[in-house]
């Protein structure tokens, strides 16, 4: 069987089938419609559709999104799609097209994505980070996603900046979620910027600001510096508590060649015993991790039932020797 693999974002959705060695067959792109949750709804079932109708086939079905369902209400929380937030999207969604659908936060499918045919593959444990906009990430063990009964497991980006310090890392740092000095206000893309005019009274994109470092900007240079010391705090932290056998780096920073250098070094220092043996490694599939991620996550679950009814079977009718 074939995957489907659709990852909804703030502006566009990317929908992506895969064979069963993992290759793209299809690939579409589609504006978000944010009108209304009917029309959302409908639109998410005539793509899914229309997939189906290109390759000729049924399809497992896996959704990426920016939030989650929440495991206790089963409603969609901590989006930036407005109109989801609160409602039953898993419920309805599986309704509405008549077979089962994978739904999971945006940044845990890109790390599974990572884990099964990625950077991370063949790793037991995988963090999968994403440092661009935000601060997101996912962890993933035997190739299968660690959610938990908040589905919070991997949401590194709100907990606070560790060892923080006012007079290295400017004053406190308000995040929307309404906590303070969250890891998101530090060391995402924005984080950087922020920081850079904030702290340096310079403006500048984090394409500028890396140009500056390059060509040896001291100002620059020693944001990045400060920087680079924020995510190996924050990388580290992960290690303390989690000791994952890789770290998958995406998102726009990842792209940055400087970020690889010195960054193991530095997470020594606030590793557990002064030494760190974790490999940081880019992601392989950058953008795309998350769709096909979600791709994965959808032949998952159809495996999962598949191996519960054969269970069922094996239980109802092997103790009666038929």
């Amino acid at each position: 069987m074939k995957r489907l693999g659709l990852d909804i974002g703030g502006t566009k959705i990317e929908a992506v089938v895969l064979d069963e060695q993992g290759n793209v067959v299809y690939r579409q792109r589609y504006p978000t419609c944010k009108e209304n949750y009917p029309a959302f709804l409908n639109s998410i079932s005539g793509i899914i559709q229309e997939a189906e109708k290109h390759v000729s086939e049924t399809l497992s079905i896996g959704i990426g999104l920016p939030g989650t369902p929440d495991p206790q209400t089963h409603l969609i929380k901590n989006s930036n799609i407005q109109i989801i937030n609160k409602q039953h999207f898993v419920i309805d969604i599986t309704e509405l097209i008549g077979k089962p659908v994978a739904v999971a936060n945006d940044a845990n499918c890109f790390a599974l994505s990572e884990a099964i045919d990625g950077s991370g593959m063949g790793f037991h444990a995988v963090f999968g980070v994403i440092l661009g906009t935000g601060c997101g990430g996912g962890l993933v063990v035997g190739q299968h996603l660690l959610t938990g009964p908040n589905a919070c497991s991997g949401e590194w980006g709100h907990n606070p900046l560790p060892h923080y310090n006012p007079q290295r890392d400017g004053i406190t740092s308000r995040c929307y979620c309404g906590q303070d000095n969250c890891l998101e206000s530090f060391i995402s893309g924005t984080g950087l910027e922020r920081q850079y005019h904030q702290n340096y009274s310079k403006h500048g994109k984090v394409p500028d600001i890396i140009s500056l470092v390059r060509a040896n900007d001291v100002t620059a240079m020693q944001c990045w510096d400060n920087f680079l010391d924020q995510v190996a705090r924050a990388l580290a932290s992960v290690v303390n508590l989690l000791d994952p056998d890789v770290i998958v780096i995406g998102g726009g920073v990842s792209n940055i060649a400087e970020l690889y250098t010195s960054l193991q070094q530095r997470m020594a220092k606030y590793v557990f015993g002064n030494s760190c043996g974790t490999p940081l490694i880019a992601a392989k599939y950058g953008d795309s991790s998350g769709v096909r991620g979600a791709a994965w996550l959808g032949h998952q679950k159809i495996n999962q039932a598949f191996q519960r009814n054969k269970e069922d079977a094996n239980e109802r009718y092997g103790a009666s020797g038929n």
